[in-house]
């Protein structure tokens, strides 16, 4: 006689399994998300489905609708797709009803009904932020209320093309247990979205909130139940907002998308190379240009170091926009390879206008900027630098540079000094384009 599997209980906020009910989890230490779960029953082996081979599946890209606001749509991977469900979060009052609000009013302008359901304002609040925003439509339908099955009711009724659910935290799905925004009730909440997303085989776009760390509220299941997380981020003191990809099955995560928030809502940003960049003739110690990659934007970045005598045996180190430990790196790299003594200064550094540079091609501009005010000899200002430093005090070849070097162009840059290695791409302009094989040739070029 075959042995039965016992029941299992999972815990609804990390996923752990565990034979033994107990009230918290051994895992992640949360009480009362263990919740049963019945053993699989085994079916007979003519009733399974065979698998297939890839080959033989027929694969046919998704026609995507577009949202109507051209930076929403290159984060996304080019529109939403038909049947996938996007998730964005971020923190309260940052945007993130304004600008669904916006783009869901931007498709129902295009003759496709679009619900927006509001489990947390009333429909006083809704209508009143649309008219703001300018864009109220016979075909923008509204549902405001936690019940989510009946709000999910006037899909099939109504032949909706797209449906916004503000948020998963404040609506509850019948059937299951618990208040809105816990643990099960979250679960409970993005699988029904999913499901009625996947049977109408229109897109769908739920909001969520976030914890005081920076994380997505709820179990991490959330997260991989969706297809695409969006992030929507900015600073209290500026009226610019990021928006970025952790997770995109149906693009790629690298996109940056930064929006203004005005009077009438949040408008793209266009020339996002001019908030990193005060376009100053004025020559400054310590300031190097570089251009970096956002997925497939290259943006001007303003590199800004400062070096200051110090009495003290432990000289400080701080960066901001770049890694420190990068940092620190690149600082004894200059003082090994190419005799510039950092040891006796405290140096600081900073990405002009908040960015933050992932990209090793800034690494030569950091260099640059330290030995400039080590030395206290400004660079040129219509030269820019890119190229990543080994330790070895080599420059190695950045990704992309053709887009790179169009962008330093159209801005008015002269001089760019890369590496020698670099592939040679197509780039037709009349930029001067100076090579280089180590970090110490290009500071002789620079002037230090």
């Amino acid at each position: 006689m075959a042995k039965e599997e016992p029941i299992r209980y999972i815990c609804s906020h990390c996923g752990f399994s565990t034979v033994t009910r107990t009230g918290k989890c051994p895992s992640c230490g949360n009480w009362g998300t263990l919740a049963a779960t019945l053993p699989l029953v085994a079916t007979a082996v003519g009733t399974k489905p065979k698998a297939e081979m890839v080959s033989s599946v027929s694969v046919v890209p998704p026609a995507r609708l577009s949202s109507g606001i051209a930076e929403l749509d290159r984060v996304l991977g080019g529109g939403l797709v038909p049947g996938g469900v996007v998730l964005i979060g971020g923190q309260p009052g940052i945007g993130k009803s304004t600008l669904l609000l916006q783009a869901g009013g931007l498709v129902a302008s295009k003759e496709t009904p679009v619900l927006y359901i509001s489990g947390e304002e009333s429909s006083a609040q809704v209508a009143l932020r649309a008219s703001r925003l300018g864009v109220a439509s016979e075909n923008l339908m509204l549902y405001c209320g936690n019940n989510l099955e009946d709000a999910l009711s006037n899909l099939g009724t109504q032949r909706v093309g797209l449906f916004i659910l503000d948020s998963v935290q404040a609506v509850k799905a019948p059937g299951e247990t618990g208040w809105p925004g816990t643990p099960n009730q979250v679960r409970a909440v993005a699988q029904l979205s999913v499901d009625c997303a996947r049977a109408a085989n229109i897109p769908a776009v739920l909001v969520g909130h976030i914890t005081k760390d920076g994380r997505l509220a709820g179990p991490m299941l959330l997260e991989h139940m969706v297809d695409t997380v969006l992030t929507f981020s900015g600073e209290g003191y500026s009226s610019y907002r990021m928006l970025r990809a952790i997770k995109n099955r149906y693009g790629n995560t690298d996109e940056l998308g930064v929006f203004e928030m005005k009077e009438n809502g949040l408008a793209s940003v266009d020339d996002k190379s001019g908030l990193y960049w005060n376009r100053t003739d004025a020559g400054v110690p310590g300031v190097a240009m570089t251009v970096a990659m956002e997925g497939s934007t290259p943006l001007i970045a303003e590199v800004q170091t400062l070096a200051s005598l110090t009495a003290f045996p432990y000289p400080k180190r701080t960066s901001r926009g770049i890694e420190l430990n990068r940092f620190q790196l690149l600082t004894a790299v200059l003082e090994k390879r190419s005799g510039i003594a950092c040891s006796g200064h405290d140096l600081y550094l900073n990405i002009a206008g908040g960015l933050s540079i992932q990209d090793p091609s800034a690494d030569l501009a950091a260099c640059a900027a330290l030995a400039s005010a080590l030395k206290n000899i400004p660079l040129r200002g219509d030269c820019c630098y890119m190229g990543e430093v080994g330790l070895a005090g080599e420059v190695r070849p950045v990704v992309r540079l053709a887009a790179r070097l169009k962008e330093a162009e159209r801005l008015g840059f002269k001089r760019a000094i890369v590496s020698d290695k670099e592939r040679d791409e197509q780039f037709s302009g009349q930029l001067d384009l100076v090579r280089v094989n180590s970090l110490t040739d290009a500071l002789k070029i620079g002037g230090i």
